[in-house]
């Protein structure tokens, strides 16, 4: 498979050299990140209101100093896809002053037994690979 040559082509990249199958849906995680607690909360509000397909998570990062909402969503991770869903929730981030930090999949999902720990696959812009 060819991907472009940026942040988000060289993570599917590295992925697919990792062994991980891109035709299949995964459970992808998108990074939103924000300086206040109660944007943070208005903002999982807001998506689960709005009655979003995936799962919610929020909790306050003590490496980057900033509260995480993670949404979590079930998908083929396509170039374009992840690139869109990657502009939609930034555009929705920025409504509650916060914005995207990047995505990542957990290399052990559901049905695969070749990888045994629960490490992130992150990209450059993504806070978790330290």
């Amino acid at each position: 498979m060819q991907f472009p040559d940026d942040d988000n082509g060289k993570m599917l990249a590295a992925m697919a050299e990792s062994g991980i199958d891109l035709t299949v849906a995964l459970d992808v995680d998108f990074f939103l990140i924000f300086d206040d607690q109660r944007d943070a909360e208005s903002a999982l509000e807001a998506l689960a209101a709005m009655g979003s397909n995936g799962e919610l998570e929020l909790n306050f990062s003590e490496e980057i100093e900033k509260w995480e909402l993670i949404v979590c969503l079930n998908m083929v991770p396509t170039y374009d896809d992840l690139v869109a869903k990657e502009l939609e929730l930034n555009t929705f981030a920025q409504e509650f002053d916060g914005m995207t930090d990047g995505w990542g999949v957990m290399q052990h999902q559901e049905g695969d037994d070749e990888f045994a720990d629960d490490e992130h696959q992150c990209d450059d812009n993504c806070s978790h690979t330290h």
